[in-house]
């Protein structure tokens, strides 16, 4: 299976209806082929549920999306035990949680109660409901979409679930050209359109294949100075845990495959290192938030 090949055909295929957007598209496709979960932060109005659909329409997956409120209580998300008189039992519903992809749309305008009922799910891919252990469809995605914390009506995102998000992009204004493009296409390509390039059982062998990428020592003490880095300079108020190493990592497996390499290089730990670390990191205030990953690249030579 050439992964180079059909990577880039998913990217095309999305593009189509998220102008202008590669880089991001590329990451995000990344974060699924490393069996991630996504995270998008921006404004509103900026595609990021058009992402979502797109990615899921070209992988063939189901897709279910939830709109987070202030209201919104776990069992909506879940699935609850209803009591039927007819047989005397509980009979479990289940929730939109069970599907291949889910879309948390605005994930931070619900209550940290609501954001926690997420936990298990993105971590071991099951739900326990009233003591019974319910698995999760396979393979099993979130991507949450974040509004920026000084907007009306929306609660931080605690680090522990912050940390179970693989990768964090940002998808930004778009430039004058794309937008033009949007404008002048606009209603001629619908999400629902787009085939499907990659089929799930060819996404689990690219998941299976992620694994046995090659990555040298130097490699990964190059990693693990990065690592030790954030954890000593004062600059990070917060380090990087075991599970980001372990992100970085896989991720920059899974950035290699997609350019057609079964090695990691450090140019693929670098490309995908703003992406996985960004939302992992906190600093005092000596840096903008956006410049942490770089800053931290820039304090560690490379092999």
């Amino acid at each position: 299976m050439d992964i180079e090949r059909i990577s880039q055909l998913a990217a095309e295929q999305v593009g189509k209806v998220v102008i202008g957007k590669q880089a991001q598209i590329k990451l995000a496709l990344c974060c699924l082929f490393a069996r991630g979960h996504l995270l998008i932060e921006d404004l509103p109005g900026m595609g990021k549920t058009t992402l979502s659909h797109a990615l899921a329409q070209v992988m063939g997956l189901s897709y279910r999306r939830v709109q987070f409120t202030s209201d919104l209580l776990p069992a909506d998300i879940l699935g609850v035990s209803i009591f039927k008189s007819e047989t005397q039992q509980f009979e479990f519903h289940q929730g939109p949680i069970f599907s291949q992809i889910v879309l948390a749309d605005e994930i931070n305008r619900a209550s940290p109660k609501t954001q926690s009922a997420l936990l298990e799910a993105m971590e071991e891919r099951q739900v326990t409901i009233d003591g019974i252990t319910h698995p999760l469809d396979e393979p099993f995605f979130v991507i949450a979409t974040q509004n920026p914390l000084h907007q009306s009506g929306t609660f931080p995102l605690p680090e522990s679930q912050l940390d179970r998000f693989l990768v964090r992009i940002k998808l930004g204004y778009p430039s004058h050209d794309a937008e033009r493009d949007m404008l002048l296409q606009a209603g001629s390509v619908n999400v629902s359109d787009l085939p499907v390039c990659i089929t799930p059982e060819q996404l689990q062998q690219v998941q299976a294949a992620v694994r046995d990428v090659t990555v040298t020592d130097e490699l990964i003490a190059y990693l693990l100075k990065l690592v030790q880095e954030s954890r000593d300079n004062a600059d990070f108020a917060m380090g990087l845990s075991p599970r980001a190493s372990k992100a970085i990592l896989h991720t920059a497996k899974a950035w290699a495959l997609m350019n057609g390499r079964n090695y990691v290089t450090a140019n693929d730990l670098q490309a995908i290192f703003p992406a996985v670390t960004e939302h992992r990191l906190s600093q005092q205030a000596n840096y903008g938030e956006s410049e942490q990953a770089k800053t931290l690249l820039g304090l560690v030579e490379p092999i």
